[in-house]
């Protein structure tokens, strides 16, 4: 079973079988804590009344996105960027793919194309790219050839350094230990 993150039982639901809640999770997943970010697209669902498609989210009003992102609570902790990220995500998702969100890794020929493209993605540089494609790989079974090499260090099995690794309470810790880690050496160095 992918992804199961500690949210919501309904937001775990949405994350597994919707490729645009997966994406505006990851985009999402800055500057707050996961469950913040991975909560988000559950409550834009609930605020909007319907699952948006990348479409409606790449047309919305950009201010009435933003107040949609607000709330209260609040989506993120920047809702005003976040919101004008989501929506250019999903510009980019129609434009490329037909607003085929899943387009974006299901087309991919290998590892390399796949980190390409997610790194094409606003809001992704290089490591959100390779945490996205860890986790694609390692839950959600998309897995062209060279992706674990494509993940860099967050393709290898169990390696309990991102979201891609989280599958239960025990890898969560496991996760926020290695997070906790290199805060403090960052802090340290």
């Amino acid at each position: 079973m992918p992804l199961t993150l500690p949210v919501d039982s309904a937001a775990n639901e949405l994350l597994r079988r919707s490729p645009l809640a997966l994406l505006v999770g990851m985009v999402l997943d800055q500057q707050v804590p996961l469950e913040w970010a991975f909560s988000a697209p559950y409550e834009l669902v609930k605020r909007l009344g319907h699952e948006p498609d990348a479409h409606e989210l790449a047309a919305y009003d950009p201010d009435e996105l933003v107040k949609v992102f607000t709330g209260p609570p609040a989506l993120h902790r920047f809702p005003k960027a976040m919101a004008a990220r989501v929506q250019d995500a999903c510009r980019l998702v129609v434009a490329k793919y037909d607003g085929d969100v899943a387009g974006v890794w299901t087309g991919a020929r290998d590892g390399k194309e796949l980190l390409k493209r997610i790194g094409e993605l606003p809001g992704f540089g290089r490591q959100k790219a390779q945490i996205m494609v860890a986790l694609l790989g390692k839950q959600y079974g998309v897995q062209p050839k060279g992706w674990r090499e494509a993940a860099g260090e967050f393709g290898a099995a169990r390696t309990y350094k991102s979201v891609a690794d989280i599958v239960d309470g025990d890898s969560l810790a496991k996760v926020r230990t290695y997070k906790q880690q290199l805060k403090a050496a960052a802090k340290a160095g």
